[in-house]
């Protein structure tokens, strides 16, 4: 249902070691309207650095927004770098805060997404539950993927995709047909 990765070309950011994310934030808040036309239909912008308090303590959300398809609050987060257990963790708590809060009873659940420029979906597998459904991990590119950049992700996923039906066969060896 969400795109992966995003691309952010539109944004004009380039490759940089010293970008920060709230340069990122910026960028998408000064080009809103193609950043909600990028992850999907339906979204609506709520907020950006939206304050969660829990006793006393304050917490960000960095852009909150609301799918009129699906019914719900949509939260996102961005990160740079490689996605942690810790990302994960912080957006289950901003999760379950909307879902808790701020959820009205004819609404659908709260989706968290992390936009991360590394996504890591051993991490994501291992630190959410099994049935979970309702926090995403996908990466961002600031800018589409040279032709020799696809041809190797191309040859990844294909090798990835070949060791996967060798691995479903049944096996024919001790002499079975």
């Amino acid at each position: 249902m969400f795109k992966d990765p995003f691309v952010l070309e539109f944004l004009d950011l380039e490759d940089r070691v010293n970008l920060l994310e709230r340069d990122l934030e910026q960028a998408i808040i000064d080009r809103l309207e193609t950043f909600l036309l990028e992850i999907g239909k339906g979204f609506c912008f709520v907020g950006r650095q939206t304050r969660l308090t829990i006793e006393g303590d304050h917490f960000y959300v960095d852009l909150v927004l609301y799918n009129r398809l699906l019914r719900c609050f949509v939260l996102v987060d961005l990160k740079l770098g490689k996605l942690t257990h810790q990302d994960l963790g912080q957006m289950q708590m901003y999760v379950n805060y909307y879902d808790r809060t701020q959820r009205t009873p004819h609404e659908a659940r709260t989706v968290g997404i992390i936009l991360c420029s590394e996504k890591n979906d051993a991490m994501v597998k291992i630190t959410l539950p099994e049935d979970n459904d309702q926090i995403l991990a996908a990466s961002y590119r600031l800018h589409l993927p040279s032709e020799s950049e696809l041809q190797v992700e191309l040859t990844r996923e294909r090798e990835i995709a070949e060791r996967m039906l060798r691995l479903s066969k049944p096996s024919t060896s001790g002499g079975e047909p």
